[in-house]
């Protein structure tokens, strides 16, 4: 098989010099309406999306604490991120939640 040419365009985005819009091009964004933007290639996003831990519980719930945890669970939701301690306190919540419904 010939290798030819499949009509991809690569292109690389240098931060230092990213690529200047003309003045034609940048009148034509502003002038574009939402609804003249073609979205049928992305999928229907469900109206029911993620929220973040500290939406579902109010700060004014929270408790500061000392609370000493194993090394190998705090390293594990440290690997997982910022705000690693709103996902322990989010996965105690289940358990507390599994708990009552077993009594």
């Amino acid at each position: 098989m010939s290798s030819s040419n499949t009509g991809m365009v690569r292109f690389r985005f240098d931060p230092e010099n990213p690529p200047r819009m003309t003045p034609e091009q940048m009148q034509a964004l502003r002038e574009l309406r939402d609804e003249d933007i073609d979205l049928s290639d992305i999928p229907e996003q469900p109206s029911t999306g993620w929220r973040r831990v500290s939406e579902l519980i109010p700060a004014e719930n929270k408790q500061q604490i000392t609370l000493r945890l194993d090394a190998e669970v705090v390293a594990f939701f440290r690997a997982t991120g910022r705000r690693y301690q709103s996902r322990i306190n989010a996965a105690l919540r289940e358990y507390v939640h599994a708990q009552k419904k077993a009594v």
